[in-house]
């Protein structure tokens, strides 16, 4: 697995290549816990992700309930495979999903909008 990262101010996006599983999640997790302290949206870019293990699986869980406490977590360009695994396991109830870029954007300006 290779991965590519790109911030802009308080958003960090994430794009996953290859296989996320048990051989490489640790390395992976490790960079972003110490690089999301100060990020308010995280998005990860699957457009490239060929396979994910349930380790891969429980990264995306945990990221989750970080940014739950400090901002928001986007998956975006999620290819069908990786959509059925994520449909199996309950993910598309847990993960907000998008189909891509402008997509990831329209939800971030939704979720902070003020409300009336």
């Amino acid at each position: 697995m290779d991965f590519e990262k790109s911030a802009d101010g308080r958003m960090l996006k994430v794009i996953l290549r290859g296989e996320l599983d048990s051989t490489n999640v640790l390395t992976l997790e490790n960079k972003l816990k110490t690089e999301i302290k100060d990020v308010s949206n995280l998005i990860f870019d699957m457009s490239n992700l060929e396979y994910i293990s349930s380790a891969g699986l429980r990264l995306l869980l945990s990221m989750q309930r970080i940014m739950k406490a400090q901002g928001t977590m986007t998956v975006e360009n999620v290819n069908e495979e990786i959509m059925e695994i994520f449909s199996v396991t309950g993910f598309v109830k847990i993960l907000s999903i998008t189909n891509s870029a402008t997509e990831s954007k329209s939800s971030l300006q939704q979720s902070i909008k003020p409300s009336a």
